[in-house]
């Protein structure tokens, strides 16, 4: 029997996501049923699926239910579990709003990489927009070793930087010289990275402002990412020769996306923030019965 299942679409920075609320963890959602809900032709169409579910209810976060009540259970667009999502905290944040689980202020949501804090600003007065979502993503590592990555003829050494998921950072002199980043960019060495790469590709667009593009392991290219842009200001920092676990002081960059503009600040203490918007778009029902039948 077929049985209507709701879901919503959101962005943040255009980085787009179906979401599925499913409080007790009740469905199942296998990696090509998540592709099939993220396919831009046949399903509903996202980078990647927000599935919200409470963390007591699901066995990867019920060690965290104690701080957070939701647990983000992201999948990539192809149908592959993620560590994190910048752009997903700030959406499903943004979920937890509208359906009424939350509201302005601070709130903390259980991910693979840890609790996240999650600050929901408010409107700005007589403004019809929502205020915008600013998300504590822990702390930056730096692996040690030199890292290459390439496109066509070229390559570019790389920054190796862990934002509870891998990234190479190249600076490069044109964003277009990163091509059409359907496919994954070569990186060297091959042990580097065993799980895969976000690969970012950076220019200069003034004093602490950077641009970047992102091609997004199991999602390809996509119009922001939020680990990403962290990433890239962290890079961007360093390469500056700034470090404000050594100068005292925060560092903030802005960050441009193909799809707007993220604010990265690194904290003394070593803590990033990102600030940023996010948006719920549309919602509906899909029939299990469609699922079932791509699954078949």
């Amino acid at each position: 029997m077929s049985t209507r299942i709701a879901f919503l679409k959101g962005h943040g920075t255009e980085n787009d996501f179906v979401i599925v609320p499913d409080p007790e963890n009740a469905l199942d959602l296998p990696p090509a049923a998540v592709a099939a809900l993220c396919d831009r032709r046949a399903g509903l169409g996202g980078d990647g699926l927000l599935h919200v579910v409470r963390s007591a209810a699901h066995p990867e976060a019920k060690s965290m239910a104690a701080e957070a009540e939701w647990f983000m259970d992201y999948r990539n667009g192809d149908g592959s579990v993620a560590e994190m999502c910048g752009n997903g905290v700030r959406v499903f944040a943004r979920y937890l709003q509208r359906a009424g689980h939350v509201s302005e202020g601070d709130l903390a949501i259980a991910t693979r990489g840890g609790v996240k804090r999650v600050h929901i600003a408010k409107a700005g007065p007589g403004s019809s927009a929502e205020g915008d979502v600013t998300v504590g993503m822990g702390r930056a590592l730096l692996p040690e070793g030199d890292v290459e990555v390439s496109v066509g003829e070229r390559t570019w050494p790389a920054r190796n930087v862990n934002m509870g998921n891998p990234h190479a950072v190249a600076f490069v002199a044109d964003l277009a010289h990163a091509g059409d980043l359907y496919a994954p960019p070569p990186f060297e060495p091959a042990g580097a990275y065993p799980d895969g790469v976000n690969v970012e590709f950076v220019v200069d667009r003034g004093p602490a402002h950077v641009a970047m593009r992102v091609h997004e392991r199991g999602s390809g290219e996509t119009r922001s990412c939020g680990t990403g842009a962290c990433a890239v200001a962290v890079a961007t920092a360093r390469r500056d020769g700034v470090d404000p676990a050594v100068t005292g002081t925060p560092a903030t960059y802005t960050v441009d996306v193909p799809g707007g503009t993220l604010v990265i600040n690194e904290r003394p203490d070593g803590e990033i923030e990102m600030t940023g918007p996010a948006v719920i778009v549309a919602e509906g029902e899909f029939d299990s019965a469609w699922l079932e039948g791509v699954l078949a």
